[in-house]
Parts: C-alpha cells; sequence; structure tokens
C-alpha cells in the first residue's frame, strides 16, 4: 500500500542541507505542500526538549530523519566521540517521540560507513552485521546502524512503520566544500580547481589511491528516500547506489580531467586509505522500491564542478 505524501505533513531533519535541499524540491514536485525544515538554531535534536518542542510545533505525520553530524576521514578522526554521541541521540529522541506520538512513518537515513570494513563487494544489505566497520569513521557508522535496530524493535512492540536507507557516498551541487569537513568528491575538485587557478605544478592527496568507492548523484538519492517513504513499512535495510565502483586513483585523475588540471598527483601513503572498498548491490531497492539511479557518473560531477565554479565567491 503507497502512502500519498500529498496529503501528508512532511518534516524533513536537515532538509536545509546538500541531501535535505534535494529531497524538499522533490517534495514539492510531488505536491506535498507542508513540508517543514526545522533547523539547528531553533530545534538542537542532540537534546531530548527539543525534539519535544519540534515535534509539538510541526506536527508531522511523516518525519524524514536526513540529519547528522558526519564528515571525511580527518573530520571522523578528530570526532569519534561527538559524532557517536551526536547522531545516537538524534536517532534516540526522533524515533521515540515518533512512537509516543504514533506518526505515520518514520525514515531513517543510514550510511554506508556501517558496514564491515571488509565487507564482500558488492555490499549486500545481509552482511551488515557481519563484522565491525572500518575504524576511522565506526563511531559513527555504529550510531548510524544503531538507529536500525531501535526502529526494528519499535515496529515489533509498537507497530511504528519506517523505513531505513543505506545511501552511498554522494556528491553534487550544493555539496560540503568546506575543506575541513568535505568528502571525497568536493575535497577534490575544490583542491584541482584551486590548482588550475593557481598554476601548481602538483597536488598531494591522501593515502595511496588504491581504495574504490562509488558515488550516487544527491537527487538520485533524494528520490530512493522519498519512494521508501511512499512504499516501505518495515525498516528493512535497502542500499542506495549505482553498483558501480572507481579507485580513488582513477577519480583523482577523473576529476583533475574535468576541471582542467595538468599537474602531477603526488600520494602521501602515510595517510589512511579508509575502507579498502565500496560497491553496492541493489537489488533490493530495485525490488521493493522500484527504484534505480539515472545519473550518469561523468555528467554528474561535470554538473558539481559547474555548480562550485558558479557559487564560490572567487571567480576563474
Amino acid at each position: 500500500m503507497s502512502l500519498d505524501l500529498a496529503g501528508c505533513r512532511v518534516t524533513v531533519t536537515g532538509g536545509a542541507g546538500f541531501l535535505g535541499q534535494a529531497v524538499c524540491e522533490r517534495l514539492a514536485a510531488r505536491g506535498v505542500n507542508e513540508v517543514a525544515v526545522p533547523r539547528r538554531s531553533d530545534y538542537d535534536l542532540v537534546h531530548e526538549a527539543d525534539a519535544v518542542r519540534m515535534y509539538d510545533d510541526l506536527r508531522p505525520d511523516v518525519v524524514l530523519h536526513l540529519a547528522g553530524e558526519v564528515g571525511g576521514i580527518g573530520a571522523n578522526r578528530a570526532n569519534p566521540g561527538r559524532y557517536f554521541y551526536a547522531n545516537m541521540a538524534m536517532a534516540l529522541n526522533l524515533i521515540e517521540q515518533a512512537r509516543a506520538r504514533g506518526i505515520r512513518k518514520f525514515v531513517q537515513v543510514g550510511t554506508i560507513c556501517a558496514y564491515p570494513k571488509h565487507t564482500p563487494v558488492p555490499f549486500h544489505e545481509e552482511d551488515l552485521w557481519n563484522g565491525y566497520p572500518e575504524e576511522t569513521n565506526a563511531p559513527y557508522g555504529v550510531a548510524k546502524k544503531a538507529a536500525l535496530v531501535m526502529l526494528d524493535g519499535y515496529r515489533q512492540q509498537y507497530g511504528l512503520a519506517s523505513s531505513y536507507l543505506l545511501p552511498v557516498n554522494l556528491y553534487g551541487p550544493r555539496d560540503n566544500f568546506d575543506p575541513e569537513s568535505s568528502h571525497v568528491i568536493p575535497a577534490l575538485i575544490r583542491k584541482c580547481e584551486t590548482a588550475r587557478r593557481e598554476g601548481c605544478d602538483h597536488i598531494e592527496c591522501w593515502g595511496t589511491g588504491a581504495a574504490s568507492r562509488e558515488f550516487l548523484y544527491v537527487d538520485d538519492a533524494a528520490e530512493g528516500i522519498i519512494r521508501a517513504a511512499e512504499v516501505m513499512e518495515e525498516p528493512v535495510p535497502i542500499n542506495l547506489g549505482t553498483n558501480q565502483e572507481i579507485s580513488i586513483r582513477d577519480l583523482v585523475c577523473l576529476v583533475a580531467k574535468q576541471v582542467g588540471f595538468a599537474g602531477e598527483i603526488r600520494w602521501d601513503p602515510t595517510k589512511p586509505d579508509g575502507q579498502p572498498r565500496r560497491c553496492l548491490d541493489v537489488t533490493r531497492a530495485q525490488e521493493q522500491l522500484g527504484w534505480s539511479a539515472v545519473v550518469p557518473f561523468e555528467k554528474g560531477l561535470q554538473q558539481t564542478i559547474d555548480w562550485w565554479r558558479s557559487a564560490r565567491p572567487e571567480k576563474t
């Protein structure tokens, strides 16, 4: 049975962020007129009282929980305690209040970082519990995975309808390009574009370049999240991805090519590579959501580069 979101009050935590903006745009395109985006300045969802007040004020029928505290490898290494606490606290507060108020649907966006470090490729949802996550992002990954356990327990005991999604690394326009907390694609775009503009003869990259990653365009991820809100009633973990991986070394070369940087790429093997490989099996998303990614990687990457060039203060 499909839920018509156009007749619901939908609250999108993290709705002002990178993924959240894409989700809100897609909700609007579906005719959802009552979409609320709680801002951290008004509701710090790490605190129970603020979560209670958010539910009191916004009275949602459906909650799409996208908010999180997260960053790249460096940020995860610097903030393991904070990332565990903040992400765990938000999930605890929001899911408990959803239960207490009997809302129609709760959608939790998890993380690919929840998978074990040496998960066989492609990642199948059944492998989620077959080991410990990669150490540099384990606190964040475990906190997000614990929300799956909570939702499953709340479905069994209280009948809370929910869904749980595992999106692979996202990218696209409006991504976070902050050098202290950005993920790999925006970090590389910024690094290569800055080097090109300043005439540098080389750039330096972390690790060996041997690790692989899979990337999902933000609009495709947004569509998957909304499909889950419409059709899923149980928190069965569902991968959102493309089933295509690229090595970090090849990724750097591709970004440099599309940006127009022709200098040397130097690798620093004293820095961590992170999880060795990431590539998802997306059969479950196709079967249960009727969803598949549609944006080709090189096209999405160029759109991201074009957005960064137009959005940054200093022009090319």
